[in-house]
């Protein structure tokens, strides 16, 4: 016979049900579509939405698509959407979401491409996220940050000797298209294999097939692992391309805030302030200059001064920033351009001519500065990089002097000798960055008249063999100044004595092809991987 219910206990099952279903009961306010067009959508009816909340549209056919709350007048509220309006209507239902524009973030989004609001494009399934960020807060205090000491190391030797970065800094990097750009970020994304820092690239407005052409380089050298894509292509909405910086700093800022190192690039901004433009002409913002609207300058300040070195006591985690610029012609001094330039803590300048000159990477030393300097370069590099910024601006001078054919004493022919072979050695191949202590070697040679004797145009023969030279027949030295990160009197010794050694027995390996053709093959994979570097 079954167990009979007693009264009581029926009386507290009904009284659960019924506080159950009081607990379900909730309100929500809803709005309606007034006019929708090119993204933009004007509601009606939610009086208490949030500035940049995220709202949810229901179209014709019953799909919800996500929007983005940007104009809150008195009778009506302009949003943005973040998806497809074609099948918005006038009188569509709008809910509110009552949160912000997050994305998700933590080690589950590394290895792979999202898309602005943090859904998967490339197929692998749903991301493992350990938490969820608003893509918008506020930039840490100053009492909360401490100054920018180490550094980041790019592999590329023009850049550690002469422009260094550290941890927490933001580096532009700025110059015409099809000058390199998205080659130092990779390689220096590449760098950060054993340097324990996790990446962000944020690709705005580029082509899918050039963010393909990344993200296979990126694997090939095993860079994925540590790095996360946002892509928000030139396909996408001019919304999503608005959001992608900031998220893509959201998804950085989280490995800051748990005391570990993060790098975090934006290529590129000039594509993100166009966006933006756009949007905000949509949504009858008044426009200034060129007719961008007033707060652009804020646009980008308020996503760069979120990078930051946190103090010890706030876990000593960092963002580096590495935004990207695009100019036209070579002029630095437009609009944007230099915007960015004064919220940014120096440049990295690429030229054109250089580049063509196959002087690549192309970076130009007379435009180009670190505002944190020999700060964020370890003591071996700063003691021998110094004055090699100064030797190669002298250099460029004299070398307009000699083209008149006028009769030079000796120390200028020697000056132009010594410039051309530092010209020389700062040429590096792509996806070829060099440890630090193998560049603190080569720019101490050059420095130091090692390679006077050597043809200008054997010294990237000669550089190769010597590298080899020197992890063969003296690790021990290449060991020693990585670890100490300083270069000892008795290192020192070593390195004259090995450069000596080096010296008497090199030979140049005749590689049966003439000098030219190496920097054509560089071209050649700077067009392959093409647009990326626009």
């Amino acid at each position: 016979m079954a167990e009979q219910l007693r009264p009581e206990e029926i009386s507290s099952i009904l009284k659960g049900a019924i506080t159950d279903y009081e607990n379900r009961v909730r309100t929500e306010e809803v709005g309606q579509v007034l006019d929708v067009g090119d993204g933009i959508a004007r509601i009606h009816g939610l009086s208490n939405v949030m500035y940049q909340e995220m709202l949810e549209f229901e179209d014709a056919r019953g799909e919800k698509i996500l929007g983005l709350a940007l104009n809150l007048e008195e009778d009506n509220v302009g949003a943005i959407v973040a998806g497809d309006d074609r099948h918005i209507q006038e009188g569509s239902t709008v809910r509110r979401t009552e949160r912000l524009a997050s994305v998700p973030v933590g080690g589950g989004v590394l290895g792979r491409v999202v898309n602005a609001l943090g859904v998967p494009m490339d197929g692998k399934g749903e991301i493992q996220a350990e938490d969820q960020r608003p893509v918008e807060i506020i930039a840490p205090g100053v009492i909360r940050r401490q100054e920018v000491n180490t550094p980041l190391q790019t592999g590329i030797k023009a850049i550690d000797a002469m422009i260094p970065i550290g941890r927490g800094q933001r580096e532009l990097i700025i110059g015409d298209r099809k000058t390199g750009k998205t080659s130092i970020i990779v390689d220096t994304i590449i760098n950060q294999r054993d340097q324990d820092v996790k990446c962000v690239y944020v690709a705005v407005g580029q082509k899918d097939s050039s963010v393909a052409a990344v993200m296979r380089d990126l694997e090939e050298a095993g860079a994925l692992d540590y790095t996360a894509i946002v892509n928000a292509s030139a396909s996408q909405s001019a919304t999503l391309q608005y959001l992608a910086p900031y998220a893509g700093c959201a998804i950085g800022e989280y490995f800051m805030y748990n005391g570990q190192d993060a790098l975090v690039i934006y290529d590129d901004l000039s594509k993100h302030a166009v966006a933006y433009r756009q949007m905000m002409l949509l949504l009858r913002r008044p426009p200034g200059r060129e007719a961008y609207p007033g707060d652009v300058f804020y646009l980008h300040s308020r996503l760069l001064e979120r990078a930051a070195r946190m103090s010890d006591e706030y876990g000593g985690g960092s963002l580096t920033a590495l935004p990207v610029i695009e100019t036209k012609a070579g002029d630095i001094s437009s609009y944007i351009p230099t915007n960015v330039i004064s919220i940014t803590d120096g440049q990295i300048f690429l030229d054109t001519d250089l580049f063509n000159q196959n002087q690549r990477p192309a970076v130009d030393t007379g435009n180009s500065v670190s505002r944190v300097g020999g700060s964020a370069q370890i003591k071996a590099m700063k003691s021998i990089a110094g004055t090699m910024r100064l030797e190669l601006n002298q250099y460029r001078e004299l070398q307009s002097f000699a083209q008149f054919g006028s009769d030079l004493d000796k120390a200028t022919q020697d000056s132009l000798a010594r410039g051309e072979r530092q010209l020389a050695i700062l040429k590096q191949e792509e996806r070829d960055p060099l440890p630090v202590e193998e560049q603190v070697v080569i720019i101490y040679a050059v420095s130091n008249g090692y390679l006077d004797e050597i043809e200008a145009s054997n010294v990237p023969d000669w550089e190769g063999q010597f590298r080899e030279y020197m992890r063969d027949r003296h690790g021990g030295v290449l060991e020693s100044i990585r670890d100490e990160k300083k270069l000892s009197e008795e290192n020192e010794g070593n390195l004259k004595d090995a450069l000596d050694s080096f010296n008497r027995d090199y030979e140049p390996q005749d590689t049966g092809v003439s000098i030219d053709v190496a920097p054509g093959d560089e071209d050649e994979g700077e067009n392959e991987e093409g647009e990326g570097t626009g």
